[in-house]
């Protein structure tokens, strides 16, 4: 009960003190940034080493369990033990673990053998097995990722909680952290840092040793991936990453073509990319009728490796097919390098080169600590050695002390002061096996003294050498480069070998008839399924009111009385034949819903003028190109004027005769030539024909078109004319129309 009490009391206390106002930049520092400051430093960006802190104490947990040499132990039993160090649940530890493994096959030189299921780096829908299942030890190559680190190579700090040290870095002996990828997001940071061949960056590292300013493209070609593909490779770019840290490098997959079967095979695909990815953009494109090539697409990856194979239909050329398949899908895809990375604690965006000068400068500092330790440990027992040579001269005198000492305690102090001797050697003499005092093992023990005089000489003139040391690294990373590296999994394909296709290239070209109907619809028909076509299909009291016959590969636009332009390519509008309704232009265009068309024009060259006509009798002389954009813009507004009603929209490509009808019957012929061309677009143009009170100009055609017979009755040379009534014999005329075949 009096328990209770207390704790009512205490949560009245805490409700009724009052609200203390915290202004946001004090928020910021005391919540926010501690926060932000522990995922940059104890998570998301990599050190020097290579390592990300996840990485470094799943691996020492490793190390510690002896699992570099000796059998396969169950993966669960590693993620268990690595919780001592970081104190994350057994999914993260365990997912960080697969990324490391051979089997995962996500790093040229991987840290763990592995058996059992762990997914693929190039799958993403591959799931790994669970941890009770899967088996690992740690890979050859760690023995140069824990060289010397038991010789004091690197600072050691308490877990967590402080019931066992860890390494605050591994005291690799090669730049691993440009070996194998790494990618990391922060907070207000991230870090990307691609692969490169083991033996090149070896080579890297030795040349930048002697000299920080040489040209790393002649020795380190490009990034290697180990999914494999191809780096298309542009030399300016690539000496921009290795001098910044920041760049894009185009990667693309390979392929083989089995002309037998008719079908490409492809076998290695880029890093960032997934099979899945690759097969529904693909199927997407199938979809959308831009890939019209396919028969069949699917996934035959199995125990062998990757493979996707596409079946193609007949009279498909393959490399040009691959060309836009390379253009379309992730099929050829960027890797943003952000070479971002810990240096003693602080964020940096460095270069290779720097990159390099960093970790050259941390294993000299391993090195100089692991000779340090060395030279430590000869000197204690050379120390040692050199108390024993004293004991040589006279053993009698030796075991005499020990026998003649009453107490334990001083047997010790007796020795030191019989020999003169410190504390240390006295320790070491009392401890020898009474077997062991003879002659001949004293002499073999101190024989040992000069060897350890020159070894230790000779670690000291190393470690205060700055020339040797570098010696020494070198050796180590032409050592490593021999044992371990590899042949390159990526090829170099230099971006001027690339071929590409323009969008116009990947267009089918053929020709087409376009048909404009009264009630907005639009119809692509090509010529060759017109000739066998029978009645159009229209909706009840729709008619064509306009046609145009043009390649596919055109641009189209339409205009609507908005006074908008919409732009769209031919090829995008869906094939049809005559017996279908076609596409409705609203919902094609993405018009409003209220928006009419009134005119359409197909060009391939945009060259030529628009003829816009009035109903108070103005003329604009407008040139294609007005319209022409460089992006690929779908609207274009304030296209033409909206000061007066348009009548008609007419596309000529060099100036000729018009005719020019109004409300009242009244004709007017004119030639283009007369009327000024405008550049601004929504110019309202010139008066031509000046309509009677009452009457406007009702539509404008071709004088061909137009089926007039006695033309020089309504011409006129000058502008703005009346115009003269239509004859009856000019009316009695069948008139020609865009219909007429």
């Amino acid at each position: 009960m009096a328990k209770g009490k207390k704790a009512k009391e205490e949560v009245k206390i805490f409700h009724d003190a009052p609200a203390r106002e915290q202004r946001i930049i004090e928020t910021l520092e005391t919540n926010y940034m501690p926060y932000a400051m522990s995922v940059i430093v104890s998570r998301a960006i990599p050190e020097i080493d290579g390592f990300k802190p996840s990485h470094r104490k799943l691996l020492y947990t490793m190390y510690k369990m002896g699992l570099l040499s000796g059998r396969l132990t169950k993966s669960a039993n590693v993620v268990g033990s690595t919780m001592k160090l970081n104190p994350h649940g057994d999914a993260a530890i365990y997912e960080t673990m697969v990324r490391l493994t051979e089997g995962h096959q996500a790093l040229l030189h991987p840290f763990v053998e592995s058996k059992g299921n762990f997914g693929r780096q190039y799958s993403r829908d591959m799931a790994y097995a669970a941890s009770r299942y899967t088996e690992v030890k740690l890979g050859s190559i760690c023995t140069e990722v824990f060289k010397d680190i038991d010789k004091n190579t690197i600072d050691m700090v308490d877990n967590y909680d402080g019931s066992l040290k860890e390494p605050t870095l591994l005291p690799v002996s090669f730049p691993n952290i440009l070996v194998n990828p790494n990618q990391g997001i922060a907070v207000g940071m991230a870090s990307n840092i691609c692969s490169f061949n083991l033996s090149e960056i070896c080579d890297a590292a030795i040349a930048v040793m002697k000299d920080p300013d040489c040209d790393l493209t002649e020795i380190l070609k490009a990034p290697d991936f180990s999914t494999g593909g191809d780096v298309i490779y542009n030399r300016d770019l690539m000496t921009e990453i290795y001098k910044t840290g920041r760049g894009s490098i185009k990667v693309r997959g390979r392929y083989e073509y089995d002309k037998k079967s008719n079908c490409i095979d492809i076998y290695e695909i880029p890093y960032t990319t997934a099979v899945e990815a690759i097969i529904e953009k693909i199927v997407e494109l199938i979809r959308a009728g831009k890939l019209k090539e396919i028969s069949d697409v699917r996934d035959e990856t199995d125990k062998m490796g990757l493979k996707i194979t596409i079946d193609l239909k007949k009279g498909t050329d393959p490399e040009k097919f691959m060309t836009k398949l390379y253009k379309a899908t992730p099929l050829q895809d960027s890797f943003g390098c952000n070479f971002n990375i810990l240096v003693e604690g602080s964020p940096m965006v460095l270069g290779v080169s720097d990159i390099l000068c960093e970790w050259l400068r941390f294993r000299k500092n391993c090195i100089k600590r692991s000779l340090r330790f060395d030279i430590d440990k000869k000197s204690d027992k050379l120390h040692l050695l050199r108390g024993l040579e004293k004991i040589l001269l006279d053993i009698d005198k030796a075991v005499h002390i020990v026998r003649e000492t009453e107490e334990d305690e001083m047997v010790v102090p007796n020795l030191m002061k019989g020999f003169d001797i410190d504390e240390i050697q006295a320790e070491f003499v009392a401890e020898i096996k009474l077997r062991n005092l003879n002659k001949e093992y004293i002499l073999k023990k101190t024989e040992e003294i000069a060897a350890l005089e020159k070894e230790i000489a000779e670690l000291s003139a190393t470690l205060s050498s700055n020339t040797k040391i570098e010696r020494l690294i070198e050796k180590q990373l032409k050592e490593i480069s021999k044992k371990f590296g590899t042949e390159r999994k990526t090829g170099i394909i230099y971006e001027d070998e690339v071929v590409e296709i323009s969008e116009e290239e990947e267009i089918p070209d053929y020709q087409v008839k376009l048909f404009r109907t009264k009630g907005n619809y639009i119809k692509k028909i090509s010529l060759v399924s017109l000739r066998t076509s029978g009645e159009h299909k229209l909706k009840e009291d729709d008619e064509i009111i306009q046609e145009i016959e043009c390649s596919n590969k055109c641009e189209v636009i339409f205009f609507s009385d908005s006074g908008d332009a919409y732009k769209i390519k031919a090829n995008n509008i869906p094939d049809c034949k005559a017996s279908q309704m076609g596409e409705f232009i609203p919902n094609l265009m993405g018009m409003g819903s209220s928006e009419n068309t009134l005119g359409m024009v197909a060009t391939e060259d945009f060259k030529g003028h628009l003829i816009f006509a009035f109903e108070n009798g103005k003329m604009a002389k407008i040139p294609l190109k007005a319209y022409e954009t460089k992006q690929n813009r779908k609207k274009l507004t304030n296209a033409f004027s909206l000061k007066s009603p348009t009548v008609k929209i007419i596309h000529i490509l060099e100036d000729t005769d018009m005719v020019a009808m109004s409300s009242i019957g009244k004709a007017l012929v004119f030639n283009t030539s007369v009327i000024a061309e405008k550049t601004t677009k929504n110019s309202q143009g010139v008066s031509v024909m000046t309509p009677k009170k009452g009457s406007v100009v009702s539509d404008l055609k071709l004088l061909g078109e137009a089926g007039i017979k006695n033309v020089s009755h309504y011409r006129t040379k000058n502008i703005p004319a009346k115009g003269a009534f239509l004859r009856e014999d000019d009316t009695g005329y069948e008139q020609m129309s865009l219909l007429d075949e």
